[in-house]
């Protein structure tokens, strides 16, 4: 159809089709580039508060909204149910300090469709008919012990007697810049009822910053003439151009401007008398000149007020597109939708996997669509921002401001966010996972992505990428290479077409931050890393970006671990690009022996007390070597130690024929160093002419670390590998340093300590990033292995398995968290009744940040669909792929 080939669910391939979507946040406050304070305290700076009052330097936010791909004009939902004290524009939550438990959004909102092209997008929140209780439940919240669990929004009691409304917002496009909006009002409660609905054009505010402000024009909104029974808003920008918002139902339209107002927040006189939150004073308290009766401004409402039948249902009607052109809202305005939610059904029957129940595609729809939906435009020039700070690149470092090494980094791009209520900001190894879910659903994005951080703009000039925006000097795990193995892969897999161009070009960027860690993270040059954080800080017993209170140094296993997993990821790309530019087959093997000397680094000859592995145990940890030169070795059992059996290469027979130099590279190695592993596992190998392994772990270790792996008491529970054993429920592990005791216990849910800040608890509770490492792992050994090798799965079943069955025993376990048992629960929701009774809430899901140890409910961010989206790569994989695709070529024995 024609419609179908200028937008349709993947585009026309020439990105116009993305000009416009959800690329707003939930909630904008909170961040870094919001923070102008003294003292760097984001959150206490600019609180909810002000959201409504403020205008924002960097970007903007709103309900299930949209705008254009550099935020300059802005489209989303606004609510009034006549009772609250403000109007609901953004979601609540409370910050790091007023819950027991952290950072954690109290609202319900569910992100139900999205193509790639954003052709069709549908979102759903509910919002109760009495007040919002923000005051309650900031105060109960604030006053329970973190033993306690968090106070929700549901157990206020607020949707009780089913009296609330469904807000269902949709966009269809009928071009790349011509959008549908349909909002449709549900009233679920016993009783007549009425809410206020006021779709909000805006311009984001960038013509009141800088020296120079006369060189960023003042957008304009003004009312225009339309058709009868519509109202029609004209939006006229320098860059943008005009369009026009048409409005079905004849509102009242009511124009301000997207100004600070300066006296309410701060008692100084404002700039202009329509400021940002008239529309809010003009509707809630009558204010009548809060707006501009000359009907115009830089932000604009079409108010509506709606009654609606107890059980039944208004829907409205808008259309934004360029300014002069035919917008109707009558006959082919409900056409455009069903051809545009058609061409959604097709594009995810497609690619759902053949054989999958509608409960399993239902999950994986949804995954892809929070997925899709959590992007967002990201504005954040360091410079200028560090300048409004009185900072140059020659000052001095000055507590409270951070990032003052960044001078370089401009951003002014749609990032994949892991969350657009608590991050709405890109943390670099999230997008890295990122990438690899959204490769199931978008690869052409999930490449760009994983390019962007490795732009001059981004990637430091001394080799490291930015980590996250409340430090980019910080230290994620480097799984940027492996991620764009992976998605590289998945596209060769499914079109056939090797994207070598994308793979040379991340190689390259990617061997500047290879040197960067290095250089940097291995302090003695032996081979083993530190780096502090690395993502798995709170399974340590200490705060690893913190000084030790020990002194000395720590070891981390993990640390080695990801640079054993970098070092072989980057050598899987120079095997695939060597294939085509022989120049490539000295980066091989420089490859090759760096891993070997990470390997040996990370188990030495003989039963030593200084090195990672501990050969009583069978397991990997940190070591604590202090100021003395002693060594400790800290025998916490968690994902730590499980990371090195992530970090394996198999070669194939035609991949060692063409690389003559690697057998006996191999061979010299292990001739000139015999002392650095026990058995240099690096060069296991099956019969003649079969495939050849780099790991860690030898056959004997490997088996040992599934043992833990795979048992019940200790890191596999119903629902996925646990961060940490649970052996430490009964057994805590506990050191002392100088009269104080440091602890770590196996916690299956919400952080009892402070030390780490926020929600941000991994001492237990099952989490899919790491899991989908193991997966991979195991099926990367399988590769070598094949069926000769089984384990026990579950350790001690009497159950043997090959390493396919177990990383699809695993997977089957985390699929399992969201769909339906046999009751009809989901397990994320834990003992929520509504989630599997309510008709209205049972096929509602959210992606929470990680997962309940013991019984799967979900824990943290709620709507962090960014990582835990891999559930959707899972399911593809273990449904369509078999072991047939992974089997060794060549028998082994």
């Amino acid at each position: 159809m024609k419609t179908q080939s200028r937008v349709g669910p993947t585009g026309d391939g020439s990105g116009r089709a993305q000009l416009w979507g959800p690329y707003l946040s939930e909630r904008q406050w909170g961040t870094v580039r919001e923070d102008y304070s003294p003292g760097g305290d984001a959150w206490s700076y600019f609180p909810h508060d002000h959201a409504r009052s403020r205008a924002y330097r960097w970007g903007e936010d709103g309900l299930g909204g949209l705008c254009d791909e550099k935020q300059r004009l802005c489209l989303a939902v606004a609510l009034w149910n006549g009772r609250d004290p403000i109007l609901k524009e953004r979601a609540f939550g409370l910050t790091n300090g007023e819950g027991n438990h952290g950072e954690d959004v109290k609202e319900y909102y569910f992100y139900l469709d999205s193509t790639p092209s954003h052709s069709f997008l549908k979102y759903l929140y509910k919002y109760p008919q009495a007040e919002y209780p923000y005051a309650e439940l900031v105060a109960v919240n604030g006053a329970r012990t973190r033993q306690e669990f968090e106070y929700e929004l549901l157990d206020t009691g607020v949707f009780d007697d089913e009296r609330y409304f469904d807000v269902t917002v949709e966009y269809a496009k009928a071009d790349h810049d011509d959008i549908l909006m349909r909002i449709t009002v549900a009233n679920r409660g016993p009783d007549e009822a009425t809410l206020h609905v006021l779709p909000t054009l805006w311009f984001r505010n960038t013509w009141s910053w800088g020296e120079h402000p006369e060189e960023n024009p003042r957008p304009s909104l003004r009312a225009a003439e339309g058709p009868r029974s519509t109202r029609t808003v004209r939006a006229d920008h320098p860059e943008l151009g005009s369009y026009d918002l048409r409005c079905g139902g004849a509102p009242e339209l009511l124009f301000t401007e997207n100004e600070t107002n300066s006296e309410r927040l701060f008692g100084s006189p404002n700039s202009s008398p329509y400021v940002k939150d008239g529309i809010g004073r003009r509707v809630i308290e009558g204010v009548q000149d809060a707006v501009n009766p000359a009907n115009e401004g830089t932000k604009a409402a079409a108010h509506h007020t709606l009654t609606v039948t107890a059980g039944g249902s208004e829907t409205l009607r808008l259309r934004l597109g360029p300014a002069g052109s035919q917008l109707s809202l009558g006959r082919g305005f409900e056409s455009v939708f069903r051809d545009r939610i058609a061409e959604a059904d097709a594009f995810y029957r497609e690619l759902t996997p053949i054989g999958a129940s509608e409960d399993e595609a239902r999950v994986m729809r949804q995954a892809l669509a929070g997925m899709l939906w959590s992007k967002q435009y990201y504005a954040f020039d360091l410079e200028t921002w560090l300048a409004e700070h009185d900072l140059t690149p020659w000052s001095p470092p000055r507590p409270g401001v951070r990032n003052r090494e960044w001078f370089h980094m401009v951003s002014d791009d749609i990032v994949s966010m892991p969350d657009k209520w608590e991050y709405p900001w890109f943390a670099a190894w999230d997008l890295a996972f990122h990438a690899v879910a959204l490769s199931v659903v978008d690869v052409g994005f999930a490449k760009r992505q994983l390019e962007l951080l490795l732009q001059d703009t981004y990637l430091h000039p001394n080799g490291q990428i930015p980590a996250y925006e409340w430090s980019f000097g910080d230290v994620n795990p480097p799984v940027h290479a492996w991620a764009a193995y992976f998605v590289y892969t998945v596209e060769k897999g499914t079109t056939g077409k090797a994207d070598h161009a994308f793979l040379e070009r991340t190689f390259q960027k990617l061997l500047t931050n290879f040197t960067w860690w290095v250089n940097r993270k291995d302090p003695t040059g032996r081979n083993v890393f530190q780096g502090g954080f690395l993502g798995l800080d709170n399974i340590g017993v200490f705060d690893r970006s913190a000084p030790l209170p020990t002194g000395g140094t720590l070891e981390q296993a993990d640390g080695t671990a990801w640079m054993a997993l970098y070092c072989q990821s980057m050598l899987q790309i120079a095997l695939e690009l060597v294939e085509h530019n022989e120049a490539y087959e000295g980066l091989v093997l420089k490859f090759v022996e760096h891993y070997l000397w990470i390997a040996a680094s990370m188990d030495r000859l003989g039963d030593l007390g200084d090195e990672l592995w501990d050969e009583e145990d069978g397991f990997f940890y940190d070591v604590l070597r202090l100021p003395d030169g002693q060594a400790v070795r800290l025998k916490v059992r968690s994902m730590v130690g499980l990371l090195p059996l992530c970090a394996s290469t198999v070669f194939q027979p035609q991949q060692l024929s063409r690389l003559s130099g690697l057998t006996e590279r191999l061979q010299r190695f292990a001739a000139r160093h015999p002392s650095l592993s026990v058995s240099l596992s690096a060069a296991q190998a099956g019969t003649a002419g079969g495939p050849r392994l780099l790991s860690v772990l030898d056959e004997k270790k490997l088996v040992r670390v599934l043992s833990r792996l795979l048992s019940e008491d200790e890191f596999l529970s119903p629902h996925g590998i646990r961060a940490l054993s649970r052996q430490h429920a009964e057994q805590p592990y506990t050191f002392w340093v100088h009269g104080e005791q440091f602890t770590v216990s196996y916690l299956p849910a919400e952080s009892d300590t402070g030390m780490f800040g926020g929600n941000s608890n991994w001492r237990g509770p099952v989490w899919l990033p790491m899991n989908a490492l193991v997966i991979r792992g195991l099926i990367n050994l399988y590769g070598f292995y094949g069926d000769d090798l089984t384990v026990e799965c579950p350790t001690g079943s009497g159950v043997r398995k090959n390493l396919f069955e177990v990383a699809e025993e695993i997977s089957t376990r985390l699929t399992g968290l969201f769909l339906r048992d046999a009751d009809g629960a989901r397990p994320v929701y834990g003992g929520q009744t509504r989630f599997r009774d309510d008709p209205h809430w049972r096929d509602l899901l959210t992606f929470y940040e990680y997962f309940h140890g013991d019984n799967g409910a979900g824990i943290g961010a709620s709507h962090q669909t960014g990582w835990t989206g891999l559930v959707a790569a899972l399911m593809k994989i273990f449904g369509t792929l078999g072991p047939d695709d992974f089997r060794p070529r060549a028998t082994r024995r």
